[in-house]
């Protein structure tokens, strides 16, 4: 089944541009104008994503972000706008929308994001795994209730963020699973922040798992994707 995408912009060559994009490469598409218009489109036509402009007539991008998040509503929204401080970034982020992009963009950029975005909400969908009560690799042992474990003869205490990404590293057995679906599963899907949480979240798992943290053996980042924990 097509993804259906409902891209609100009111500057019309650029709404044309995207639509025929998002086309072109098998999206079904809704296109709208006008702020005052969005909220029951959006109700009517239920889109697996939302792409909307900030500064539209009616209503702003911000009120009907907020507008769709109180809908209890947890579809992607990528924001477009041409403000590119960081502010307003942030306070599209804060209202609820999962991406921003500054104009002018390439539309591969675009898609590509859109992308990520249904792929992510796709990963949200999938059931969470169990947390076992231990977990072993190389030297490195965790009592998983304890949230407490030793590598070697070192001992150190876990968070329980870090157990859930190393219990779920572990669970793939070797496999690269996507920052995405890490951030889905261990922080759930209405977690609006960005990859660079977790990112810093395995440099501090690193430092007390790894012997050589700037040299990992185990936590390993797959370039381009996420991470694998290698057993």
């Amino acid at each position: 089944m097509k993804k259906h995408v409902l891209v609100v912009e009111d500057d019309a060559h650029i709404r044309l541009g995207l639509c025929d994009a998002l086309r072109s490469e098998g999206y079904e598409v809704t296109d709208c104008s006008a702020g005052s218009e969005v909220l029951s489109m959006f109700k009517q036509r239920k889109p697996d994503i939302v792409v909307l402009d900030i500064m539209l007539p009616g209503k702003s991008g911000y009120d009907l972000c907020r507008e769709i998040r109180a809908t209890k509503s947890r579809v992607p929204i990528l924001m477009l706008s041409a403000k590119s401080q960081e502010v307003d970034k942030v306070v599209g982020l804060e209202l609820g929308a999962d991406d921003y992009v500054t104009k002018p963009f390439s539309l591969r950029e675009l898609l590509a994001r859109v992308q990520a975005l249904l792929r992510r909400a796709d990963f949200a969908m999938e059931p969470a795994g169990e947390v076992p009560d231990s977990l072993s690799f190389g030297k490195v042992r965790i009592e998983s209730k304890a949230l407490r474990g030793t590598r070697g003869k070192e001992k150190f205490e876990l968070t329980p963020r870090e157990l859930k990404v190393l219990a779920m590293l572990h669970r793939e057995n070797g496999n690269a699973v996507s920052r995405d679906r890490i951030l889905n599963e261990v922080w759930g899907v209405e977690y609006y922040g960005t990859t660079r949480t977790l990112d810093q979240l395995v440099v501090k798992l690193r430092q007390k798992i790894e012997d050589e943290p700037a040299e990992p053996k185990h936590l390993l980042t797959v370039h381009g994707l996420g991470y694998r924990l290698d057993v």
